[in-house]
C-alpha cells in the first residue's frame, strides 16, 4: 500500500473547482447522460441535446469508434452546453490527452483497484503542477482563445472530469482511498462487471452485490465525493440505490440499445397495421 491510498480521518478539501454538472451532482441534482457505442457523427450529440440530456459518454471501451470520431462528437456537444466523456479502454494513457484536446470534457477509466492509479489517471487529465498532461496553445473548450498559458492550464484543470469505475472486488475494498485522490470528481460502480467478478453476474440484489454497494456507498461519503451506480436496468432497484445516497447521475440508454428498441416497436407497428381490420383489402372483404 501507498501513501496514496491510506485512509485519511476527513474529507480532503477539493483542489479544483470542478465541472458546474459534476458540481450540481454532488448537490443531488439528477445529471441525464446517454451513451454512444454506435453512432460516428456529431448528429447524435445534437439529438441529445433536442432530447433534453444534460451529457453524453462515448464508449472507447466497447465500440471501434475511432479517436477522431470521438474527439469531432464530443467538440459538438460541448458547444451545445452538454457535457461530453469518454470512456477509454483500461490504461488507454495515450488517449486521454488527445481526446481531452479534440474537446472532451472528462474521461472514465475503467477498473480502478487502487488510490495509486486512481491518481495516475488524475494527474494524466491535468497539466503542471497538478499533473503531467502535455502542453496545448489552445483548447476548442475555450475557443481556441489564445490566452496565457498559466490561465488555459487553470481553467482546464478546474473543468475535467476524472470519472473512475469500480468493477471488482479489490475496487471496493479500497473505495475510499480511491474517492479521497485530489482530482477525482467522480467515482462510478459498474455492477455487470463486478458482479461477475463476485460469482454472480448480473444478480445485482445478491447480499454479495449489495454488501459491495453498501461499502462503496458509505466510503464515498466519507471521502466527500459523489458515486454513481451503473449497469443496473432494474428501475425499482435504481430507486433504492438513489435513497441510500448513490449520485444521481441518470443513464439513459445507449444508442444501440435505443435504435433496436425503436426498431422492434416499428416492426411491431406494422405488423398490427397490417392486421388491423382496415388494413383488409376489398377482395378480402368481400370473400
Amino acid at each position: 500500500m501507498t501513501s496514496r491510498d491510506k485512509l485519511q480521518e476527513h474529507p480532503a478539501s477539493k483542489p479544483f473547482q470542478g465541472h458546474p454538472l459534476i458540481q450540481g451532482l454532488a448537490r443531488g441534482e439528477p445529471l441525464t447522460a446517454f451513451g454512444i457505442r454506435m453512432a460516428r457523427t456529431p448528429d447524435i450529440a445534437r439529438l441529445a441535446k433536442a432530447s433534453g440530456h444534460h451529457a453524453i459518454w462515448v464508449d472507447l471501451e466497447h465500440s471501434t469508434i475511432p479517436l477522431d470520431a470521438a474527439g469531432a462528437i464530443c467538440a459538438a456537444a460541448h458547444d451545445l452546453g452538454l457535457m461530453a466523456l469518454v470512456r477509454v479502454p483500461e490504461r488507454e494513457y495515450g488517449a486521454i490527452g488527445r481526446l481531452l484536446d479534440a474537446g472532451a470534457s472528462g474521461l472514465i477509466f475503467p477498473r480502478v483497484e487502487t488510490a495509486a492509479q486512481a491518481a495516475d489517471l488524475a494527474a494524466a487529465c491535468r497539466f503542471p503542477p497538478h499533473g503531467h498532461r502535455s502542453a496545448i496553445a489552445a483548447l476548442p473548450q475555450f475557443g481556441y482563445r489564445r490566452l496565457p498559458a498559466a490561465e488555459t492550464y487553470r481553467l482546464a484543470n478546474d473543468a475535467v472530469v476524472v470519472n473512475v469505475l469500480i468493477e471488482s472486488p479489490l475496487g471496493i475494498e479500497n473505495a475510499e482511498a480511491i474517492a479521497r485522490v485530489p482530482g477525482v470528481d467522480l467515482v462510478s460502480i459498474g455492477c455487470n462487471d463486478l458482479s461477475a467478478e463476485l460469482g454472480v453476474p448480473g444478480d445485482y440484489r445478491h447480499p454479495l452485490v449489495q454488501q459491495a454497494l453498501n461499502t462503496a456507498l458509505a466510503a464515498c461519503a466519507r471521502a466527500g465525493t459523489p458515486l454513481s451506480i451503473g449497469g443496473i436496468a432494474d428501475a425499482a432497484l435504481n430507486a433504492e440505490l438513489l435513497a441510500r445516497g448513490a449520485a444521481p447521475f441518470l443513464m439513459t440508454g445507449i444508442d444501440t440499445d435505443v435504435l433496436l428498441t425503436a426498431m422492434h416497436e416499428r416492426v411491431r407497428g406494422a405488423l398490427a397495421s397490417h392486421a388491423s381490420p382496415a388494413a383488409e383489402t376489398p377482395h378480402a372483404r368481400a370473400a
